[in-house]
C-alpha cells in the first residue's frame, strides 16, 4: 500500500497543527510520550519531531511532507517545497539587546550574541558589520542578558517577554508563521502529490471557513434589491422565496468581521430574523 509520511511539530504549534489534521478527517491517537501515533487512514503514518529538525528531514526523504515554522525553514536552509502558509502562530525574528544598551555602543565593541537561531543571526550581524562572538542557546533565551550576552535574536509574537525581561528591540530581521511543506521528490511522485494536493485543498477550506460566517435573513420584497446591492459574498447570495409569497429568504457568506458592521445595517434596511452562524470548510 501506498503511504505518505508525515512529520508533525512538537512544542507550542503542536495543537494548532492537530486541530487542522482533525477537522480535515485525519484523527491521531498519540499515547503519552509516544512519537508515532495511529492514524485513522491507512494511507497516512504519522510521526512527532522537534520542529527545528523537519526541514532537513524533509530535506533527506526521511518524510514526505511536515509542518514548522518559517524560520526553521530559514535557519536550516533546507531545500524543501512550500505548500502553502498556514498562518496560524506568528512570530516576528527580532534582534533585542539590555535597554541601556545603544546600537552606537554595539558597533564601537566586541560583543556576546545568543541566539537558538545561529545562521540567521551570524547572517545579520555580519550583514550589519558587527564584531561579535556567537553564543548557542537551547531554550530560555532571553535571560542571557546582560550576564551573559549583550545581544539575542529570538522569536516573539507580543514582545510582552522581552519587555518582562528589560529588553528593547533593535531590528525585526524576519516574519515567521506555521508553513505546510513537502520533500520535493514526494512532489514529483504522482500518487504522493494528488494526496498532498487533498490535504492543501482541505487546509484551504478550512482556513477560509475560519476567517467567514453565514448569514441567513428575511427580506420583505420591496427590499431585496437594496440588501442585495450591499452584501459581500464569494459568488451570489442564495434568495430563495418564503411561503405564500411573503418575502424572501436570503443566505451569504461573508468576512467574520464584515458580519459584525452588515448585521445593525441590515436590521435598519428592514431584514429580519437574522441568524450568524459558523461553517466548517469552504471550497470554491
Amino acid at each position: 500500500m501506498n503511504k505518505l509520511r508525515v512529520v508533525i511539530p512538537k512544542g507550542h504549534i503542536f495543537q494548532n497543527v492537530l486541530q487542522l489534521l482533525e477537522e480535515a478527517g485525519i484523527k491521531l491517537n498519540i499515547s503519552e510520550r509516544g512519537y508515532r501515533p495511529i492514524v485513522n487512514d491507512p494511507e497516512i503514518e504519522v510521526k512527532i519531531m522537534k520542529p527545528q529538525n523537519i526541514p532537513r528531514l524533509l530535506e533527506i526523504g526521511s518524510h514526505d511532507i511536515g509542518f514548522t515554522g518559517y524560520d526553521w525553514v530559514v535557519e536550516t536552509s533546507a531545500r524543501v517545497e512550500e505548500i502553502m502558509d498556514l498562518t496560524f502562530d506568528p512570530v516576528s525574528i527580532v534582534a533585542a539587546v539590555p535597554a541601556e544598551i545603544s546600537e552606537e555602543e554595539l558597533r564601537s565593541r566586541r560583543f556576546v550574541a545568543a541566539s537558538e537561531y545561529e545562521n540567521i543571526t551570524q547572517k545579520f550581524l555580519d550583514e550589519q558589520g558587527y564584531d561579535y562572538i556567537f553564543v548557542r542557546t537551547h531554550g530560555a533565551t532571553e535571560v542571557f542578558p546582560p550576564d551573559d550576552a549583550d545581544l539575542i535574536v529570538d522569536n516573539t509574537s507580543t514582545g510582552r517577554t522581552l519587555q518582562k525581561h528589560n529588553l528593547k528591540i533593535i531590528a525585526t530581521i524576519l516574519s515567521s508563521s506555521t508553513r505546510f511543506i513537502a520533500n520535493p521528490a514526494a512532489m514529483k511522485d504522482p500518487w504522493k502529490k494528488e494526496k498532498i494536493a487533498t490535504l492543501q485543498m482541505l487546509f484551504s477550506a478550512i482556513l477560509d471557513a475560519r476567517g467567514r460566517v453565514m448569514l441567513e435573513m428575511n427580506v420583505p420584497p420591496q427590499h431585496l434589491e437594496e440588501i442585495i446591492n450591499i452584501l459581500p459574498c464569494m459568488r451570489a447570495p442564495t434568495v430563495a422565496p418564503l411561503y405564500q409569497n411573503q418575502g424572501y429568504a436570503v443566505k451569504v457568506a461573508v468576512k467574520r468581521q464584515q458580519a459584525v458592521e452588515l448585521i445593525p445595517q441590515l436590521k435598519k434596511m428592514g431584514a429580519t430574523d437574522i441568524l450568524e452562524y459558523e461553517f466548517k470548510k469552504v471550497v470554491v
